[in-house]
């Protein structure tokens, strides 16, 4: 469980506004921090890992006090078991991939997790490359890695996918929700694309201002966006060419069925994407979220 009560003075685009929040997240939850830019999203993060402060405010995790402005107490960085990935990767250019992993290492007596890691990342046979070798998403892999070898207790993502193709950046969403699976940890993501928010969210805060405006999960947040005589979320299951047109089989709830679709909405969807399907006047509308 993580606990946030935070309020700061953070400048943004249209000036000084006051950062005001109060929320928990679950155990094992995944969040999303859903918003305009300079609305206190990576603020917010920064302030969970220890790199900034709040003005007034109080941080728990797991039952152990991060910060508590009352008592002036601010637990170090180095010992706030958290995992941090940036959007710009943040490795450090000297260090080779092996170097990266085990300095971000909290024990030193756990450098068998270096390895996992490697492995599970996909990683091996890139371990004595430095980050000017690798391509993008090998850069990000090695950040996921970097930032889950210290067994943290809260996984922090701020954007770490939007600098990536959509191939890659699809990709690496289902390495991210393969690795919430397998540790089980909170992990709170910054991001803009809501196709990656719905496919990673179990819920979402919407922040604007600096103030959480509204929370839920991402049907109902954003499928009310779309309109239509009646409109459903569904997962694709099948996509399958027939003639000039497309059949999807998608799940809904506890029911399958199958929807029409042409080319142009199929060109970015694959099996497993959400979408949601809607009509207006007879004519089946799908959505990408």
């Amino acid at each position: 469980m993580i606990k946030i009560r935070a309020q700061k003075q953070i400048k943004t685009s249209q000036g000084l506004e006051r950062l005001d929040v109060d929320f928990e997240i679950k155990p094992q939850e995944f969040v999303t921090l859903f918003g305009e830019s300079g609305a206190g999203k990576t603020t917010l993060l920064r302030m969970i890992a220890g790199l900034t402060s709040p003005e007034e405010g109080y941080i728990e995790v797991n039952g152990n006090v991060w910060f508590d402005s009352r008592r002036e107490f601010s637990l170090p960085i180095q010992k706030r078991k958290v995992g941090f990935v940036f959007q710009e990767y943040s490795l450090f250019p000297n260090m080779t991939v092996c170097q990266n992993l085990r300095y971000a290492l909290y024990d030193r007596g756990h450098e068998q997790a270096i390895d996992e890691w490697l492995k599970l990342m996909d990683l091996k046979g890139l371990e004595n490359q430095k980050p000017d070798q690798l391509s993008g998403g090998q850069k990000q892999r090695v950040a996921l890695a970097r930032a889950l070898v210290r067994s943290p207790q809260v996984l922090l993502l701020d954007e770490p996918l939007s600098a990536l193709d959509l191939n890659l950046r699809l990709k690496l969403q289902d390495e991210i929700v393969k690795i919430h699976q397998k540790i089980k940890i909170p992990m709170i993501l910054v991001s803009h694309d809501v196709s990656e928010v719905f496919k990673l969210s179990g819920r979402i805060f919407v922040i604007d201002k600096g103030k959480i405006i509204k929370s839920g999960i991402p049907a109902e947040l954003f499928a009310h966006k779309i309109s239509g005589k009646f409109k459903f979320t569904a997962e694709i299951l099948e996509i399958k060419k027939d003639g000039i047109v497309n059949i999807l089989t998608v799940k809904i709830g506890n029911h399958i069925a199958k929807v029409v679709a042409t080319d142009e909405e199929v060109a970015y969807l694959k099996v497993g994407s959400k979408i949601v399907v809607a009509t207006k006047a007879f004519n089946p509308m799908i959505f990408r979220l």
